[in-house]
């Protein structure tokens, strides 16, 4: 998968000023196929953080690493540390289920339980234990839901299937879901690939409302939104990270060649 050319350091500064996610040498494995080769980057408090890159160069890994979704994977093997707010991630004694709770993912398809949008967004708390009445499950649900920008469209209609909903409205029952068990990071991988312009729009929106609140990694193939959305951009490429920086500087003023070549569509 990769050249052989000498590897060169990151350019740019991987550290976030208040860190909340550290991953340091971080090395990702399919069988014998290296995904990710010693990437080494922070997601900080309350930043959004985009991944850009040529398809296949390692971006959702990467992003599947930082809450372990890569161990449903039989064949993947992560090397490297990674640490949330200090602790380690890979440790033996961790549980991969409150660790998700604590970093939410939302897919680039959407994918809405079989069950009612009530239901979809009360799974969660329901099994982590964060509601001790109905009447605080149905709080949860309606702030949920709310800050999905999504009750007004639907609260007449909660015992309704999740799965009747438009794709736009079923990826922000999605990210409703993920807020219910009140994250502190949530990733994105490609959340609007799916999805119209419009639904797009709104996404972005509430990726905008939601910033400060939580920390937030977006895998995007849309430079555009990068852009639009993120605080700063990490360009990977053949599995390495080659370029961390300001969103800004990233798309006017690329310190690397290779992020140059992708952001003026050399090549991509």
């Amino acid at each position: 998968m990769f050249d052989n050319t000498e590897k060169s350091p990151t350019v740019g500064n991987i550290f976030a000023e208040t860190p909340k996610i550290t991953a340091r040498n971080v090395s990702v494995h399919y069988g014998e196929k290296c995904a990710i080769d010693d990437v080494s980057l922070d997601i900080g408090v309350g930043e959004v953080i985009s991944f850009i890159g040529p398809s296949g160069c390692g971006k959702s890994t990467f992003l599947r690493c930082l809450n372990r979704m890569n161990d449903t994977i039989d064949i993947c093997s992560v090397a490297g540390d990674i640490r949330l707010d200090g602790d380690d991630i890979y440790a033996p004694s961790v549980d991969v289920v409150p660790l998700r709770a604590r970093v939410g993912i939302v897919f680039q398809k959407p994918n809405p339980f079989p069950k009612s949008i009530y239901d979809n967004v009360a799974y969660g708390p329901r099994i982590h234990g964060l509601a001790k009445t109905k009447a605080e499950l149905d709080e949860i649900v309606e702030a949920s839901l709310r800050r999905a920008g999504l009750w007004e469209e639907v609260n007449a209609r909660l015992d309704q299937s999740g799965t009747g909903l438009s794709g736009g409205q079923q990826q922000r029952l999605c990210i409703a879901r993920a807020i219910a068990v009140s994250p502190e990071v949530i990733l994105m991988d490609e959340p609007c690939s799916a999805l119209d312009p419009i639904a797009t729009a709104r996404i972005e929106e509430l990726i905008f409302e939601l910033r400060g609140e939580y920390s937030i990694a977006i895998v995007t193939h849309s430079m555009q939104q990068a852009a639009r959305v993120s605080d700063r951009t990490a360009y990977f490429h053949l599995g390495r990270l080659i370029e961390v920086g300001d969103t800004s500087t990233i798309f006017t003023a690329p310190q690397h060649d290779l992020t140059n070549s992708y952001i003026t569509g050399r090549f991509g």
